[in-house]
């Protein structure tokens, strides 16, 4: 019997039917040969992490007491040198006064000369001219009784007939004319009606003007010899006995240097990481292995371009310092910005991102399984806050050792 033709269509199945099986034996024979990729592996774990930031900063007094020339002069004495320790009211330089002394002289006498001016206007004039007032009006009050006499003895001679009308006339305008002197010489002798409200006003007005002169011409005398404001250290101290020193040169800076500050710069990304009292640590090259410790008392109020940064000016007192941190000097400050104990936290390394997700691999059954995480706000250069996706113990991956990428269900062997 003749065997019936095999039709084109089901060889075409078949021939499909076959390379399928083909690509599954394959992928097969693939999965089963393919070797594990080595990767190095973190566990998740609690930890305390503390986020810091960093930048440079340079100390400074918080009372500083600088000491400046108070006119151009001599200095005669030095009585303290730098890093020297000193208390309150400590003599420390000495200018030379001579031209001082002589500013405050001339300016006492003024002040003399004034108020003895306005003591004699308040006393009705001075000593002599009050001994010769006092002399004419007795004078004049002696002449007016003897005129008074006179006139009375006429009037008298005259009803008898023995002096005329125009003697007493006469006698009686004598009479008026002394009467009038003595009053003249008394109004002349009291204060109230020899000087007026404007005399007055005008001596006041120079003693006023005297004493304030006499007050500048001391102080600028006692700036001459400069002493300790407080107890507190000498730190610069730039001249020498003899040295001849313009008006406002600086003679010495002096500091308690136990209350010191430093001025902290910032660039601009971090300030807004900055809040008052927030711990800082300070380190100084020249003290290697020393580390103070302070706060942020003042946080940046604007940015300032300093240098090619554009930074933000943060004031730290140190808490801590002993004489020990010198002004002017420039240190390193570290904040701390964040400080959150008992978190799951990875390294960094091991976290991944893909637009606004961030994810991990875990390690499960010696495979890699994507995982969706959310990262929490402590960061640190190593560690990472994991706020949700991941439990304690888990395992991630962090890298592949031969650097091949990490993909979801990738077969791998965790290697130290």
């Amino acid at each position: 019997m003749a065997q019936k033709a095999t039709s084109p269509a089901r060889t075409f199945v078949f021939a499909l039917l076959g390379l399928a099986a083909l690509v599954a034996v394959g992928f097969g024979l693939r999965s089963l040969f393919r070797s594990n990729v080595d990767v190095h592996a973190a566990s998740v774990t609690y930890e305390n992490l503390t986020s810091t930031t960093p930048t440079n900063g340079k100390v400074q007094p918080v009372e500083p007491f600088d000491a400046h020339a108070p006119m151009a002069g001599t200095v005669d004495r030095i009585y303290v040198g730098a890093g020297e320790k000193v208390k309150a009211g400590q003599l420390l330089i000495h200018m030379n006064d001579a031209e001082a002394r002589g500013r405050l002289a001339t300016a006492q006498s003024a002040l003399a000369g004034a108020e003895a001016a306005i003591h004699d206007m308040e006393s009705g004039g001075s000593t002599d001219e009050r001994i010769g007032m006092t002399s004419d009006l007795e004078k004049a009050r002696l002449q007016e009784q003897q005129a008074q006499r006179d006139l009375a003895a006429l009037q008298q001679l005259q009803q008898k007939g023995a002096a005329s009308g125009s003697e007493v006339l006469a006698a009686q305008q004598r009479l008026e004319n002394a009467k009038s002197s003595r009053i003249a010489l008394e109004q002349r002798s009291s204060p109230a009606s020899r000087y007026s409200a404007q005399d007055r006003a005008r001596a006041k007005a120079q003693v006023a003007d005297a004493s304030a002169y006499v007050a500048s011409a001391r102080k600028l005398y006692d700036q001459l010899n400069v002493r300790a404001p407080f107890d507190g250290t000498i730190y610069s101290l730039p001249i020498q006995e003899s040295d001849f020193v313009p008006a406002g040169e600086t003679l010495l800076s002096m500091a308690n240097l136990d209350r010191i500050q430093i001025t902290a710069y910032f660039d601009e990304p971090d300030v807004g990481k900055l809040a008052v009292n927030q711990a800082v640590s300070i380190v100084w090259e020249a003290k290697p292995g020393k580390v103070w410790h302070g706060h942020v008392e003042t946080v940046p109020t604007t940015i300032i371009n300093y240098g090619t940064r554009n930074v933000g000016e943060c004031i730290i007192s140190v808490d801590d310092a002993h004489g020990d941190l010198l002004p002017n000097t420039n240190v390193t400050v570290t904040v701390t910005i964040l400080q959150h104990p008992h978190v799951l936290a990875v390294p960094r390394e091991a976290l991944h991102t893909q637009g606004s997700q961030s994810y991990v691999f875990r390690i499960v059954n010696g495979k890699l399984v994507r995982t969706p995480v959310q990262v929490g706000a402590a960061v640190t250069p190593t560690r990472i806050e994991i706020a949700g996706g991941l439990s304690v113990n888990d395992k991630v991956a962090v890298n592949s050792v031969d650097n091949s990428e990490l993909t979801d269900g990738l077969p791998v062997d965790v290697v130290q």
